[in-house]
């Protein structure tokens, strides 16, 4: 038997049923990915404080290692690429990315295998041992680092070599090398405690936005109004129109019947002038203006040429686009939770709010939330400032 409410009735029961559903299974799905997020950030915050690696792991292989030199980290599976002609790379970073983008297991353009072998991770140096060869990159010669954010290749500049080069890595493999290979460039400049609080501040930034299981709807909270295709975008349709009709109707002008103009003008002028009485005009008062004290002057009714003009609003914003939130480029705090409708002000990138940084701007003009990652603004010509507020 189908349950009714006091009424009789058993939409109510169903409009509860469907509407608890939906809401559940979203929250689960937010819940699960908020989940593995929240488990791969702690891994890494594990992995930081715990990368110390041991001159024991390099027993056994073809390198030599220096005095109070350690083992990070090895990859048997790593090709040798170079690079002949290169723009200069930027310059290390010590950015976590948690979120790391999906790659694919191709060779970018202009990217050529030159020999294949074990990858080696140190504490002051990464080593590919080839069957050509070895090749070095010492981390205190290194001039730039560029992880491609579509392929599985990481290219490397250093101080003593003139071409530029890098490996190409198993995709499953390239997010754990990333992120050791950043811990191990921070540990030989001696900030690893700043990869640590940058963790620290990643996990806290996640709790913050934990999904909420939702409240259960019950069936006295059925509106008439979900009985209609479309609910109350219906109905709210439907007051507009039925309110924009009659004012449209009532500002148009009235229909004019035949004959009526030559009516209106056979009318005498005489009689309309004797039937309504012109008004009354009030008289004319002549104001005086106030006596004025003696040895003054009266006040300047506009600034003197030379007085300096007051500054206008897009200096004060050093450069950004009007907005009413008050983003500027002249300094402050760095903006990681912008308003929601900041793409009703600036232009927004193409999936602005799956972003994970800060607000800045591209060479392209539009706006994204990649500050502070390697690949910020990849997809439109690159990283130009940041906005502050």
């Amino acid at each position: 038997m189908a349950m009714t409410d006091s009424t009789g009735s058993t939409w109510r029961y169903r409009w509860a049923h469907r509407q608890n559903d939906r809401r559940q299974r979203a929250f689960r799905a937010a819940d699960e990915a908020w989940r593995r997020r929240d488990d791969e950030l702690r891994r890494l915050r594990t992995l930081a404080g715990s990368f110390h690696g041991s001159a024991e792991a390099g027993a056994g292989l073809p390198v030599e290692l220096g005095p109070g030199e350690v083992v990070f980290w090895t990859l048997p599976a790593a090709q040798l690429v170079d690079v002949r002609h290169t723009a200069v790379l930027p310059a290390p970073e010590l950015t976590v990315d948690p979120e790391p983008p999906v790659l694919r297991p191709r060779r970018p353009e202009g990217v050529k295998v030159v020999d294949a072998g074990l990858a080696v991770l140190t504490n002051r140096r990464l080593v590919l041992l080839g069957g050509r060869g070895r090749r070095d990159w010492t981390y205190g010669r290194m001039t730039g680092l560029s992880h491609d954010p579509g392929a599985p290749v990481t290219l490397i500049q250093v101080l003593d070599r003139r071409r530029t080069s890098g490996l190409l890595l198993p995709t499953g493999a390239v997010a754990d090398f990333r992120f050791k290979l950043t811990l191990a460039f921070a540990d030989a400049i001696e900030q690893r405690a700043a990869v640590v609080a940058q963790l620290d501040e990643l996990i806290a930034e996640h709790e913050t936005v934990r999904p909420v299981r939702p409240a259960v709807l019950t069936p006295a909270q059925a509106r008439v109004s979900a009985l209609l295709p479309g609910g109350r975008r219906t109905v709210a349709v439907g007051v507009a129109i039925a309110l924009i009709v009659p004012a449209m109707l009532f500002e148009s002008d009235p229909p004019v019947r035949p004959g009526s103009d030559r009516a209106a003008a056979a009318t005498p002028e005489s009689t309309a002038t004797a039937t309504a009485a012109p008004p009354p005009v009030a008289p004319a008062v002549q104001v005086e203006p106030a006596p004025r004290p003696k040895g003054t002057r009266p006040a300047p009714t506009s600034p003197p040429s030379g007085s300096t003009p007051s500054q206008p609003a897009a200096e004060r914003r050093c450069g950004a686009p009007a907005n009413p939130y008050g983003y500027d480029f002249c300094g402050g705090t760095r903006i990681r939770k912008p308003a929601r409708g900041i793409c009703d002000w600036f232009d927004c990138v193409p999936g602005f709010w799956s972003g994970r940084g800060w607000l800045v701007q591209c060479r392209d003009g539009t706006v994204s939330l990649t500050g502070g990652r390697r690949d910020s603004c990849a997809d439109n010509q690159g990283f130009r400032r940041t906005f502050w507020t």
